[in-house]
């Protein structure tokens, strides 16, 4: 029997999608069976290029067997190990081996399962951080409009996307920066816009209604990711790190997204030569082959909880698949391949050609801005009278039938290929959103 009608045969209500329109979905499913390299497959043998490495997260490409043998070895030698008042050797091995790519002042590591836990796991040391140095009033949080921290409860609060949360009712207390998408001077720029206001005035202004003593935190992505590619002016990031120092204020970069080489660099904070307090990772922590986030502290945070009186529990938290040891394996094999391959740095390379290509369709229909910075860049569309976001699905449906996965917020089209992409493929890329755009109602 034909594959695609067996796997059609099963999508129904059982599974509810997240992120997703349901009943639209259902009405015309899109299914994805097999993938290697850059590529999907549908169960009907057609070849989907990926223009998103997954969700942003599988960014040495597909299948690679190299971390599905070390996976395989793992299952076999030791399936589970408690990470509570117990350890296992791969845990330490791995956070080692990260520490490595950290600045030197991130010594100190915190596994979890996600970049949502991450969020979370990150705003709770913060406060358990204040709390430890004798300032519990320390417990509002800064984040910024258009930010997007996951989807648990902590994230949620910090995150500046609205829709997000309108459904949840009341969360944790934080106020928010504004965010950097001045289109007014900016559209259409190439890299990092020229043009931004100083955070430090606008931080300013929050430290006045809220009280320095009362905030423990700011959380930005230093390019925000789901929000829609939202790059920071330059000396954006140096600015807001001064503002913190100025004030006392602990910083914590969300590089969930533009860790591990997005930017052409290791890390964001890399690229911009800021440090923050706290960074958090996960999506291309293990090539997405298995699910893991991490936390890196800085030493004088571990320092103020290993420093408590008590000898107990420095930290009541924690999750049970902390430091799985399939994803450590996971881990540790896909830093084998970007240290071997050179692909943390990859994106230095190829981001020039990536550019010009992106911004070869500035004349297209309904094109309002393009963004870029890396291997990362948004398509902005004009949006219908009254129809927000319809014709950012049309283009999502158009480009999958098209032969060429894309993410959509809203009426923006996000391009973030895995770091292992060729110049053909960038040309077949821009090739499929050209034809996508040009038939566009």
């Amino acid at each position: 029997m034909d594959d695609s009608l067996v796997t059609n045969s099963l999508i129904d209500t059982a599974c509810w999608l997240p992120f997703t329109a349901n009943r639209a979905f259902l009405q015309r499913p899109r299914i994805l069976s097999r993938a290697s390299g850059m590529y999907y497959w549908t169960p009907d043998g057609r070849r989907i290029l990926d223009g998103i490495a997954g969700l942003w997260c599988v960014n040495a490409g597909h299948c690679r067997p190299e971390i599905s043998a070390a996976i395989a070895r793992q299952a076999t030698e030791m399936d589970f190990a408690p990470t509570f008042q117990m350890g296992h050797p791969l845990v330490f091995s791995y956070a080692k081996r990260l520490i490595q790519w950290m600045p030197d002042s991130l010594k100190h590591v915190f596994f979890t399962n996600s970049g949502s836990e991450s969020a979370d796991t990150a705003l709770k040391i913060a406060r358990a951080y204040h709390f430890h140095r004798g300032e519990p009033e320390r417990t509002i949080f800064i984040g910024r409009e258009k930010a997007y921290h996951g989807v648990g409860f902590g994230g949620l609060s910090v995150g500046g996307l609205p829709r997000n949360k309108e459904a949840f009712g009341p969360l944790l207390s934080a106020d928010f920066l504004p965010h950097t998408l001045d289109q007014s001077r900016n559209r259409f720029s190439h890299g990092l816009p020229e043009w931004g206001d100083d955070p430090s005035i606008a931080l300013g202004e929050l430290v006045k209604l809220h009280g320095a003593e009362r905030i423990a935190a700011v959380i930005v992505e230093p390019v925000a990711g789901s929000g829609g590619v939202v790059i920071p002016p330059r000396d954006y990031l140096t600015q807001l790190r001064q503002a913190c120092d100025q004030h006392g204020l602990l910083l914590i970069f969300d590089e969930v997204i533009t860790g591990f080489g997005r930017l052409g660099t290791p890390f964001a904070c890399d690229y911009f030569g800021v440090v923050p307090d706290i960074l958090i990772t996960a999506k291309g922590l293990t090539n997405a082959a298995v699910p893991m986030g991490a936390v890196f502290v800085s030493d004088a945070i571990y320092q103020a909880f290993m420093s408590i009186a008590d000898q107990g529990i420095e930290l009541f938290h924690g999750y049970t698949y902390s430091g799985h040891p399939l994803a450590c394996a996971a881990g540790m094999a896909t830093l084998d391949i970007y240290e071997g391959e050179g692909l943390l740095t990859r994106g230095t390379e190829l981001a020039p050609y990536f550019e010009e290509a992106v911004h070869s369709l500035r004349n297209l229909p309904y094109v309002s801005d393009i963004r870029n910075i890396g291997l990362m860049a948004a398509i902005e569309l004009e949006s219908r009278h009254e129809a927000y976001g319809a014709r950012g699905m049309e283009a999502l449906q158009s480009a999958f039938d098209k032969g060429l996965v894309i993410r959509i917020t809203g009426d923006t089209i996000s391009l973030t290929p895995s770091l292992i992409i060729r110049t053909e493929e960038i040309d077949q890329l821009i090739d499929i959103i050209s034809n996508v755009l040009t038939t566009l109602q």
